[in-house]
């Protein structure tokens, strides 16, 4: 972790109570199985991006509390005190699957699976949550915003409006992940090798008597890679000018402008011409100011010239919609050898959970390997057959869709087994990667911005009729 604290106490404080009432109930060794899955895609889009799976490991590797944590509860005179004797020897046992990092998401999936004894199970709800709902939202907005620039590179820049130190740093790394091309938090770099990028701020053009003696200075000391801030006063008065001065007077390796402010549709066309006319075709623009894909795409279809963007108060908040909305459920108990699956009833259809332990599969037509459904079955079920495979829909089923023609795919891996840790988190760009194969395998109608079509998830037959046949002994 980044944070160098033992995070085993960041949870909700009902995790604990819950775990000596488990303890006090003779259910210590009992195993119970948590999924965690989300219910709504943010912001109305069509699909989610996995993201945090990395953050999860490592806390549950270190999973351990201190002696200040058991004096702690202690002083809350609460708690059995074999309880905290068991604490104090804490060591995790439990299986855990997971979708990996990068994979689109969508609602009602399993992305990761918690199988153990039920008090271990339980208390890690916290932090799983915290660290995969968080990072799958940023991704998930800069996937988005990534889109929306049609091509043009995108920079993170909101260090200095995240939430936290902690939001800052795996905000950066989570849109990283969603495909921007860098950012501007240095930590990010130091510690996953996201590449730390930027350019100057106001304050520098202030500091010098006027915007060509600013530029200069910088064109000195940044002669490969100078990127100029032209809107300090007036974008196409003095800035530009200025910038063309020095440009051609310097004749730096790389170049380029900034504008943080205005029209920038109106400014960058004007600021192009300029540019053209002087015979630096090759000065690169780049735009910042409250973007996000909406305005990123208008400004496009406005025939702005941008080369790039910076975006970031609306990428690292998530502003439009800042909270992911993953929870984490029971699905399933194991009580002498036997399981027991496990469902959660709502008024709210959306809140009605599916049971059991489950797999989840992801169908790919085998003439255009896009995607064409995914399956939720149960564990116990064969993988689904590339002939005729019927799936049903989770709320209703007299909706079926049968496929033929396809290929499976489990898209979940194992994590843990026993407590150990058997899965090798790939490297941040093999993340990046992964999760841009996975864009492309998506129709194009799904990644709609506006009114997307839903992408299939559906249920496996045994696993719709466990389901049903729950709902219809509850009716009695």
């Amino acid at each position: 972790m980044i944070e160098k604290l033992n995070l085993t106490m960041l949870t909700d404080f009902y995790e604990i109570t819950m775990a000596n009432g488990y303890f006090c109930s003779d259910m210590t060794e009992d195993t119970a199985y948590f999924d965690m899955f989300f219910r709504s895609i943010p912001d109305n889009g069509g699909y989610a991006v996995m993201a945090g799976l990395e953050q999860v490991i490592e806390y549950l590797k270190n999973l351990n509390f201190t002696d200040e944590d058991i004096e702690y509860l202690r002083s809350k005179g609460i708690f059995n005190e074999e309880f905290l004797k068991y604490l104090s020897e804490f060591e995790f046992k439990c299986d855990v699957w997971a979708v990996p990092e990068g994979t689109l998401i969508f609602p009602g999936e399993p992305i990761l699976t918690v199988r153990g004894p039920v008090m271990q199970a339980q208390f890690v709800e916290t932090m799983i949550l915290l660290l995969i709902n968080h990072q799958s939202l940023i991704a998930t907005k800069a996937s988005r915003i990534v889109r929306a620039a049609a091509g043009r590179p995108v920079m993170e820049f909101g260090t200095r409006r995240a939430h936290s130190t902690t939001a800052a740093i795996y905000g950066a790394r989570a849109a990283y992940i969603g495909g921007c091309a860098g950012t501007a938090c240095a930590v990010a770099d130091i510690e996953f090798g996201i590449p730390a990028l930027g350019t100057m701020a106001h304050s520098w053009v202030q500091m010098y008597d006027d915007e060509y003696e600013a530029f200069k200075k910088y064109a000195e000391i940044y002669p490969t890679n100078c990127v100029l801030l032209v809107d300090t006063y007036d974008v196409l008065k003095s800035g530009v000018p200025a910038a063309i001065r020095v440009f051609k007077e310097m004749k730096p390796e790389k170049m380029g402008i900034r504008i943080d402010s205005g029209d920038i549709a109106y400014l960058t066309k004007k600021a192009r011409k300029m540019l053209d006319d002087a015979g630096l075709e090759d000065c690169t623009i780049v735009v910042s100011n409250s973007l996000d894909e909406y305005i990123i795409r208008e400004v496009i279809q406005e025939g702005a010239c941008i080369d790039s963007f910076g975006v970031g108060e609306r990428l690292i908040t998530a502003s439009s919609q800042p909270v992911f909305g993953g929870v984490y459920k029971l699905s399933a108990l194991e009580k002498d050898g036997e399981m027991i699956p496990k469902i959660k009833i709502s008024e709210n259809i959306e809140k009605i959970t599916n049971p059991g332990f489950k797999s989840l599969y992801r169908l790919y037509d085998k003439d255009t390997d896009r995607a064409l459904a995914d399956v939720i079955t149960l564990d116990s079920e064969a993988v689904p057959s590339g002939d005729a495979y019927e799936i049903f829909d989770p709320q209703a089923v007299w909706k079926r869709k049968r496929l033929s023609n396809f290929y499976a795919e489990n898209l979940r891996v194992p994590v843990f087994e026993a407590g150990k840790c058997v899965y090798e988190s790939p490297s941040i760009n093999e993340i990046r990667d992964y999760c841009a194969r996975q864009l492309d395998s998506m129709w194009d109608e799904i990644k709609r911005f506006d009114n997307p079509q839903t992408y299939f998830v559906d249920l496996s037959y045994e696993l719709w009729r466990l389901k049903n046949n729950m709902l219809e002994a509850a009716k009695k």
